[in-house]
């Protein structure tokens, strides 16, 4: 659902770290060739979006109607119009998808697969079980499902659950660098951030991105010194406590 293609993304960021989210499809014969583009194109992982088997009632989006114009899925067949089609692009996605079918998935490529969306023990076992390389601790950006736990809440039981047999990451919340620090301190691998960019895209364009990563950067340098470590591999859990 990209605005761009595989390929074009992957051209605009040589030699960088480059990860494909993927929506498994109905046609499983789609999802297949997004996959195998993506490795052509340079992708060094698939990240499976496992928690949106349905879109969350959200009143903002049945608000709003907005058309992306003819030039804006990059991937996938052109839909007219966002507001009076968003339940037919919505429906290619596969609502049935189980954990036998991550076999599947993953003989479409050599690409580690990373499974987005983990907000539990008991799944983020289940996934390892099923050959994911990683868990990524996300509720979606807090978006789909109201009241769902926070991914920081839950940090701690699927870093244990998991017991260093596949990488862990998180998202959600993570806003400044010290953000950052305590997710590593609490056992993440890595962590995504979204937001901060978006708004700074949308203020000031690539230069707002550009000092957004800057300020990220010096209050995660900050961090660190403060906490009295040189990298982020220095981090551990007695660096951070939780109260409550």
């Amino acid at each position: 659902m990209g605005s761009r293609s595989i390929e074009e993304v992957s051209a605009a960021a040589p030699g960088a770290p480059r990860w494909f989210q993927l929506y498994v499809q109905r046609d499983r014969g789609l999802s297949r060739d997004l996959v195998q583009r993506a490795e052509a194109a340079g992708y060094e992982a698939i990240a499976l979006t496992v928690d949106l088997p349905v879109l969350g009632y959200r009143d903002d989006i049945l608000r709003i109607e907005f058309d992306p114009g003819p030039d804006a899925y990059g991937n996938i067949p052109h839909r007219t119009a966002w507001a009076s089609e968003l339940d037919e692009l919505l429906d290619m996605r596969s609502v049935g998808l189980t954990w036998d079918e991550l076999a599947t998935l993953r003989s479409w490529s050599s690409l580690p697969l990373v499974l987005k969306g983990i907000l539990t023990a008991e799944d983020a076992k289940l996934a390892v079980e099923h050959g994911a390389a990683a868990v990524w601790v996300s509720n979606h950006g807090g978006r789909q499902l109201d009241r769902v736990a926070a991914p920081i809440d839950v940090l701690a039981e699927v870093v244990d659950a998991v017991d260093g047999r596949a990488e862990v990451y998180l998202d959600g919340g993570i806003r400044r660098g010290p953000d950052v620090a305590i997710a590593l301190a609490m056992g993440a691998r890595a962590v995504f951030t979204a937001r901060p960019f978006l708004y700074a895209l949308a203020c000031s364009g690539e230069a707002g991105v550009t000092g957004a990563l800057a300020i990220m950067h010096d209050e995660l340098a900050r961090t660190f010194a403060l906490l009295g470590v040189r990298t982020p591999a220095e981090i551990t859990t007695g660096h951070a406590e939780r109260v409550g």
